[in-house]
C-alpha cells in the first residue's frame, strides 16, 4: 500500500514512534517513565530522518488514543497534533488495548487476547479481542475499566485458549484464575507504536480519520480522579 503514517504513543511508561512507507516499517521503542515530553519529539525526527521524509511528505498521523495513563495519553495526543497541526495531516486513533493485541499477535501468532492494563486504584483497563481471517481486530466495544472481581465475570463468559497482554496480567497474577481458559502469554507487556500501524492502515482505508482538534482520548474512566498540583 503506497501510504505513509507516522504512528506516536506515550498511553503507558513506554514511548514509541513508527512509520509506515510504503510498505516499509521503521520503529522506535524506549522505555521512558516521566520522560515522555522529552523524548517523543527526538524520536520522532530520528524515525523521519532516517526515511528521509519531512512531515509533510505523510499521509496521515496516527495516536494511541488510551486508556492508559492519564498524563502519557494527553502528551501524545497533544505532541500528535501539534505535529499534524504544522503539516496539515488527518489523524487517526488507535486503541492501546487493540495495539497490544495486534502486537501479542505479531510475537506469538495469537488471534485472540485479552489485554489488561494496570490502571491504578484497584482496577484494569480491559478489553477482548478476536483476529478475524482478513486482519481486522474485533472487540473494542469490549474495554472497560474493571475491578478483578469484574474481570473474572467477564472472562467466565468466555471459553478456549486465549493470550495475554498488559501489565495488568503482572499485576493481577491471578486476575481469572476460576475461569475454565487455557492462557498463553502473548509476550506483550507495554503498547509498541509499530503495532498501531495495521489499524492505522485499516482505518485510512476506510477513511476513518479525523481532523486535528477532533482528535480525543479514551479514558474509559467517566470521571478522571487528579488533583491540581501546589502552584501549577
Amino acid at each position: 500500500m503506497s501510504t505513509r503514517i507516522l504512528a506516536i504513543d506515550t498511553a503507558t511508561e513506554a514511548c514509541s514512534v513508527a512509520l509506515w512507507n510504503h510498505g516499509e516499517t521503521l520503529a522506535h521503542f524506549e522505555l521512558c517513565a516521566r520522560e515522555h515530553t522529552q523524548r517523543i519529539l527526538p524520536l520522532v525526527e530520528q524515525i523521519l530522518a532516517e526515511a528521509g521524509l519531512t512531515l509533510s511528505q505523510l499521509d496521515a498521523l496516527a495516536f494511541g488514543r488510551g486508556p492508559g495513563s492519564f498524563t502519557g495519553v494527553r502528551i501524545g495526543i497533544g505532541i500528535a497534533q501539534g505535529l499534524a497541526l504544522g503539516a496539515d495531516l488527518p489523524m487517526i486513533g488507535v486503541s492501546t488495548l487493540q495495539t497490544m493485541a495486534q502486537g501479542a499477535f505479531r510475537r506469538t501468532g495469537a488471534t485472540r487476547v485479552l489485554t489488561a492494563i494496570d490502571a491504578r486504584m484497584g482496577e484494569v483497563y480491559w478489553g477482548e479481542y478476536c483476529r478475524t481471517e482478513h486482519g481486522a481486530w474485533l472487540g473494542e466495544e469490549s474495554e472497560a475499566v474493571l475491578t478483578p472481581t469484574q474481570a473474572l465475570a467477564r472472562a467466565q463468559a468466555l471459553s478456549g485458549h486465549w493470550a495475554t497482554a498488559g501489565t495488568g496480567w503482572t499485576s493481577y497474577p491471578d486476575l481469572v484464575a476460576g475461569a475454565a481458559l487455557t492462557l498463553n502469554d502473548g509476550d506483550m507487556q507495554l503498547p509498541h507504536a509499530e503495532d498501531m500501524l495495521p489499524p492505522a492502515l485499516d482505518a485510512w482505508s476506510a477513511k476513518r480519520i479525523v481532523a486535528v482538534d477532533q482528535a480525543e482520548p479514551v479514558y474509559l474512566r467517566n470521571e478522571v480522579t487528579w488533583k491540581k498540583l501546589p502552584g501549577r
